[in-house]
């Protein structure tokens, strides 16, 4: 683990920076959720379905971005990158808070998308500045741990808001918080990336650095792996309000059950941060894309046989599905960003975009069939997962063999 000057940020004040600025994405999305179904009814959506674009189109600025935030961070530095995304994420903080219908709310949300795409992306650039393998998964996974209290909370707030006020008020909130990064970044977190490792910002060296990233098997199989395990959870995250809220007739628990498998992804990933050093982030990941494959194909075996399975029956599936999240995600993102450190920041924002790009669009084709019951997301979670350990299969053959040998380290 590389050593931390003495007057830098702190370890734990690091991981929490660095936590609430990947958060951005997972708070700008869960708050939404309680609102959707008002939102539907206020500005007219013609299709109940239509919502869930909220979400959905949000993840498509944000993948889209993310390619222009990679090299401008390699060229200008990760902190001038950061506030780009903070200042652009208020603007389309500011227009969801006049829209007038639906299309110009989700006009704000992909502005939004293309602001949090900055933290985000960077973030993981300034992590890979600071850390590699083994010791870069475990800070991932801490970064993962700490930040699921965003999606823990999050419904909760925007169920509150939303009782007590009008909806719009979730985009004050949303622009407060954008305001507050910046301040703490400003003040707190030290530029990872020298002058003198930056590169011109000219297309040519970007280009020849996004063909290296989709010319390594590892860092392109892994995120083709990320894309598709979160097609599916993008796809229950859309329709999360009507398939627990209305299919399962939870109405204002919804907010409390969400958060309650929330808090098993916060286990999982305080797990993983712990047995990714001892078995491996290749291991842990298979084991984890297996895990959803299996409970996704019970629940999908019990709805077949004997019929819509239970409330207790669909959390069961649910925690195990999303749980699993926790292992994959910090241990794939750990295995693409491995053979990348030397263009960092192109690198985390050709995998973040990919792998959004993949998610949003399969996730949002897989939610937009949700037909009354849970079993289009169960079927979207065994087809997407299969696809994505074929994908990891490709990507790590023959790596275990050089751990063995004392090469590879995943």
């Amino acid at each position: 683990m590389k050593k931390t000057p003495p007057d830098d940020i702190s370890f734990r004040e690091f991981v929490a920076l660095m936590a609430s600025l990947i958060a951005m994405v997972a708070l700008s999305v869960d708050v939404m959720l309680p609102a959707l179904f008002v939102i539907g009814e206020e500005l007219n959506a013609a299709n109940p379905n239509d919502p869930q674009l909220v979400i959905g189109l949000f993840f498509i600025g944000m993948a889209i971005a993310q390619l222009v935030y990679g090299p401008l961070s390699d060229s200008f530095g990760r902190k001038s990158t950061i506030f780009l995304g903070l200042a652009i994420y208020l603007a389309g903080s500011a227009l969801c808070l006049m829209s007038w219908s639906l299309p110009a709310l989700i006009a704000g949300r992909i502005i939004q998308g293309i602001g949090a795409a900055g933290p985000r992306i960077v973030a993981t650039a300034i992590i890979r500045d600071r850390y590699e393998g083994r010791p870069m998964a475990r800070v991932s996974s801490l970064v993962m741990s700490v930040f699921i209290v965003v999606p823990v909370l999050a419904p909760l707030l925007g169920q509150g808001i939303v009782a007590i006020s009008h909806w719009r008020m979730i985009f004050w909130f949303l622009a407060g918080m954008a305001v507050a990064l910046f301040i703490w970044s400003a003040l707190r977190l030290p530029e990872t990336l020298a002058v003198a490792d930056r590169k011109p910002f000219r297309l040519k060296p970007i280009a020849g650095a996004i063909r290296e990233v989709l010319t390594n098997r590892l860092s392109l199989g892994c995120t083709i792996c990320m894309g598709l395990v979160f097609s599916s959870f993008l796809a229950f995250l859309s329709s999360a309000q009507q398939v627990l809220g209305e299919a399962y007739g939870l109405g204002a628990l919804f907010p409390l059950t969400f958060s309650c498998l929330a808090i098993v992804v916060g286990f999982t990933s305080a797990v993983n941060s712990s047995l990714v050093m001892r078995y491996g982030m290749q291991r842990l990941a298979t084991i984890g894309v297996c895990t959803i494959i299996v409970s996704s194909a019970l629940y999908a075996l019990w709805f077949a046989l004997v019929g819509v399975p239970p409330l207790a029956g669909a959390l069961v599936w649910l925690a195990f599905s999303i749980g699993s999240i926790g292992i994959v995600f910090g241990n794939l993102n750990a295995m693409a960003m491995e053979p990348l450190g030397h263009i960092a920041g192109v690198g985390a924002a050709v995998v973040g975009a990919l792998s959004s790009l993949i998610s949003a669009v399969i996730g949002s084709q897989i939610a937009r069939s949700y037909d009354g019951t849970a079993l289009p997301i169960a079927l979207g979670y065994m087809a997407c997962c299969t696809f994505a350990l074929a994908a990891l299969w490709w990507s790590t053959r023959g790596r275990v063999r050089r751990v063995r040998t004392g090469g590879d380290a995943a």
